[in-house]
């Protein structure tokens, strides 16, 4: 009886993507704008390494409802290794390490491959590039509001109009103060109470009127449990939330809000300074959003997220709202829990493969492939002629080869098809021995070579084609 042969998956994990050229050329691009917008700022350029140990970073887990599914972790040794899940947790452990040879502020931008083990979605992968910029060691608000400046230059970079993308700004001060005066001290009503608001652009006003008190029930019948709030702490919460814009007229509604709060004026003095700061960079494509509280605890002061303002498609041809490619804000004390230093900081952070997915969609990158010319092999006893072309193409860097695999011309000319050349260049016992070359444009005659059988055809379709005396080859392709 035959044993039957095991035939591994071809399918990748969810959250997992092969990324062909073209998206891998946009990527080069962006990063190349990217290095020339942080030089001019100032930043220097950092390297740490993808795995961190589990302790230094499980503090700040991005899901704390299931922190050992959050990262991908395995144990060497007596301790827990994980694959990073952003780049600012390594750089404060960095930051720790070397803080007496470091300058303050140091400013740091990297790029660099993370990992989430969270749900994927459209443009959200669970391993991705990620873009940081920061400054370590500084209080000055300056800071902040120039890393919000600092990527709106890059999102332009990328060929996106001021309309089309806008900086949502807050201050974690707000939100934690709001909480303070209603009173909300249970660590697990705080947590749930900041995830419902985060979620108001997703399940509305009612939604997170639900989330606040018994839980909601979605579309496909799941049920989230609610912080089980008192009706006036909900009222107090969504009051809050309605204000959307710096006006004077919402700074005295945040205010009545506050009610003495001594945190809360203090993120309210923080905003307006971060306000006075864009004025004087003449930055006006931002708004204030009390909604944005970003996930992660460490954030202290202001925060902020990039968000795009048009649509894109998912893989079932619906029309989505796309969101927030990224964000950050001020995180004064993660330094500090290393080393026991003060050390405030500020940071920011883009997912640059969700970046790519919308720009590609909205087609607003053009990058150019280095598209090689294929010579064709009509018999191998020409290799040495061959070689010769190739060698004149190389020597003057034009991407081309010599085909490498074993086919009739036809199958050569489908394979220079796929690849996209625009010329191929044939050279049978006719040009080999008389030192010419046929130099065939794919682009005109991509049509005939659908049906071309023997070498008789080519020579029919000369409007595509033309043979040159082989000196003259690199004049007529540069």
């Amino acid at each position: 009886m035959n044993k039957k042969t095991f035939k591994p998956s071809s399918d990748l994990p969810l959250g997992f993507t092969d990324r062909p050229e073209e998206e891998l050329l946009i990527r080069d691009l962006l990063i190349s704008n990217i290095k020339k917008i942080m030089s001019k700022y100032g930043f220097q350029y950092l390297e740490t390494p993808s795995f961190e140990y589990t302790e230094s970073i499980g503090k700040f887990l991005p899901d704390k409802d299931r922190p050992s599914e959050g990262v991908f972790s395995f144990q060497d040794e007596k301790k827990w290794l994980s694959l990073r899940y952003d780049l600012t947790a390594p750089l404060a452990r960095y930051a720790a390490k070397n803080f007496d040879s470091l300058p303050r502020p140091f400013k740091r931008f990297q790029l660099g491959t993370v990992w989430r083990n969270e749900k994927p979605g459209p443009g959200r992968f669970r391993e991705f590039l990620q873009f940081d910029a920061d400054y370590i060691g500084t209080s000055n608000l300056f800071a902040d509001s120039e890393l919000c400046i600092l990527i709106s230059e890059i999102l332009i970079s990328c060929g996106l109009e001021q309309n089309e993308f806008n900086i949502k700004i807050s201050n974690r001060k707000l939100s934690k103060g709001l909480l303070e005066k209603l009173n909300i001290v249970d660590e697990q009503k705080q947590s749930i109470t900041l995830r419902a608001i985060d979620k108001l652009d997703r399940v509305g006003t009612e939604g997170v009127q639900y989330l606040l008190g018994k839980g909601r029930k979605d579309k496909s019948g799941d049920f989230t449990k609610g912080a089980e709030l008192e009706e006036y702490q909900i009222k107090e919460i969504i009051s809050f939330l309605n204000i959307k814009n710096l006006s004077e007229n919402n700074y005295e509604n945040i205010k009545k809000i506050a009610e003495g709060n001594q945190t809360i004026q203090e993120g309210i003095a923080e905003m307006q300074l971060m306000e006075k700061y864009f004025s004087l960079f003449n930055f006006t494509n931002y708004i204030f959003d009390p909604t944005i509280v970003r996930g992660l605890e460490y954030y202290t002061g202001p925060i902020f997220e990039a968000n795009l303002t048009f649509g894109v498609q998912n893989k079932k041809g619906e029309e989505i709202e796309f969101g927030s490619i990224g964000g950050g804000g001020r995180y004064d004390d993660l330094v500090k829990r290393f080393n026991n230093q003060e050390c405030p900081s500020t940071g920011i952070s883009v997912g640059l493969d969700r970046l790519i997915y919308a720009i590609i969609q909205k087609n607003k990158v053009k990058t150019q492939k280095k598209l090689p010319i294929l010579i064709c092999v009509f018999d191998e006893k020409f290799m040495t002629f061959y070689m010769k072309v190739l060698k004149a193409l190389r020597d003057k860097n034009i991407s081309s080869e010599i085909y490498s695999g074993t086919s009739n011309i036809k199958s050569q000319l489908k394979y220079a098809d796929k690849r996209g050349c625009d010329y191929v260049i044939l050279c049978g016992e006719d040009e080999v021995s008389k030192n010419l070359v046929t130099i065939k444009n794919l682009n005109v005659g991509k049509k005939i070579s659908e049906n071309i059988k023997d070498r008789s055809e080519w020579k029919q379709s000369e409007e595509s084609q033309k043979t040159i005396p082989f000196d003259q080859l690199l004049n007529e392709l540069i």
